[in-house]
Formats: structure tokens, sequence, C-alpha cells
């Protein structure tokens, strides 16, 4: 692992087969143009190392996981394509679910939107009893344009599907655990033990089995990035929305992207009426 400055995450090694990146942009871990532009390069730090078997990913803000976007900068977004020619989120999405490498989410705090996405493109996902999963782009006017439209439907079925990306609320961790949404939600106390076993346990294991495993899962299991990169146009054109601008303004001033109490319970204040 080479050293890097990072400005919204940290990356450490237990050793050369397992690294831990914690998600750290305060105050409520926003995913930003920055994040989609370090991810990547995250990314390709993890394909050039040959000994790593596993990447435990946690945060640093115990209310907030990975959030979603920050939709005052959707103007930001990066234009530039990553290594595979797709835009960045789907190139850190896509490459990070093929990685010969186990990734896994130990979850604590808030998970939504785009950060939702970015977490259902990971391997495993471990939950805190105490977190909360939610895509809240269809209350905001706009649609999930991460790949939560392509990975949801694969884990938890149609139905169920459409009934999180539709309703825009929070969901507790026993429900998305129920739903497919995540591995299991266990006592928060028991979370860091849980993770850590299981990622030292894979860690022992040889690289090719790893890799093979996920290469054979992934066959029926992972959806297309071009259909991923459908829903991201769709979703960046939606920012021109009639429904989506004033649904913005209207979040903006009740405390969206600031801490506060809409963010802490987005799926309450999404479900009243504006």
């Amino acid at each position: 692992m080479t050293t890097q400055h990072w400005t919204h995450f940290s990356v450490s090694a237990d050793d050369e087969r397992l690294w831990r990146v914690t998600f750290d942009n305060p105050s409520i871990n926003l995913v930003t143009p920055e994040m989609l532009v370090e991810l990547p390069e995250l990314i390709n730090q993890m394909e050039a190392a040959p000994e790593l078997r596993v990447v435990v990913f946690d945060s640093a803000n115990p209310d907030y996981f990975l959030n979603h976007y920050d939709t005052s900068r959707v103007a930001e977004t990066p234009k530039e394509p990553g290594v595979t020619g797709y835009p960045l989120t789907i190139d850190a999405s896509t490459r990070l679910s093929r990685l010969p490498v186990a990734s896994v989410a130990k979850i604590r705090g808030r998970v939504r939107g785009i950060g939702s996405e970015l977490t259902l493109a990971m391997d495993m996902r471990f939950a805190s009893d105490r977190a909360l999963f939610g895509q809240p782009e269809t209350a905001s006017g706009n649609l999930p344009g991460g790949g939560g439209l392509e990975h949801l439907p694969l884990l938890m079925g149609r139905a169920r599907a459409l009934e999180v990306a539709l309703s825009s609320d929070d969901y507790p961790a026993d429900l998305a655990e129920r739903y497919g949404w995540i591995n299991r939600a266990v006592d928060d106390a028991d979370l860091d033990e849980l993770v850590d076993t299981l990622a030292r346990r894979i860690a022992s294991y040889d690289k090719e089995s790893i890799a093979a495993v996920k290469q054979q899962t992934n066959r029926h299991t992972l959806p297309s990035p071009e259909d991923m990169l459908s829903s991201l146009q769709i979703y960046l054109q939606s920012f021109q929305w009639s429904g989506s601008k004033r649904r913005l303004a209207a979040a903006l001033a009740a405390g969206r992207n600031q801490p506060g109490d809409y963010e802490m319970r987005m799926g309450y204040y999404l479900g009243t009426p504006i």
C-alpha cells in the first residue's frame, strides 16, 4: 500500500493481506465530487496489491457510515471516465465488485443514496442494530442513479426494491436484513468482533481461491455497467426537472446536507408534504 493523503477517508493495513478503509468527511459523511475521484484511485491501489485478500470499510462517524450525495454540488460531478471508460461512480462500483479481493462493510449509522449504492458494490454488509438504510431520491424528485435500481432487485426482489426506492423511507437494520439489503444486523457491541473475525479468517486463505469464488459468483449476481449508466444519466438529468428543483430547494432550507435533525431523520421529513 502506497502512502497517500486522502481527503474523505483514511486507509490502514493490518498487514499486506488485510486493509481497512475508514470514511471520514465531517460532519455527516456526504459523498462529494472529490470522493468520486478518490475512490477509483483507491481501487487502483487495491488492484495493484498482489497479496491483498480483504478490505474492511467502516466509518469514523457513528451516526453516518456513508451518506447521500452533496446535492448542492451536482454541477461539479466529474465528467471524465475511469479506466473502464464509464463514469467514475460506475467505474469504482463495478471494479470493486469484480476485484479478486473480498470487501466487507462494517456499518454504523446511516447509509443513504449513493452511500447505499457504493456499499451495495461491496461483497458483504454487516450492520449495527442501530443502523439505518435509505434511497431518498424519489421523494427528492430524482431517482437512484448510482446502482441502487440495479443492485437492489437482484438482492431483495422486484417488489421490495420498488418499495425501498419509491418510499424513500429509512429502513432499520433488522428490516434491511430481512429484505436482503445486508448480510446480518447484530447488537452494536458485537459488530467489531463479528466483522474482524470474518475478515481475518478470509485473509488467511489463498488469493486464488478467493478470486475464483468471486468470479464464479459474480456471473449471475451483478448488474451490468450499461444498465447502471442508464440510471446515472437520468439521475443527472433529473436535477433539471421542475419537481426536483422545487423539492431540493425546500430540503436545503429544511436542513439537508447539514448536521441536524433533518439528516438524522431524513426518511421522516421526506414523507411530509412540502
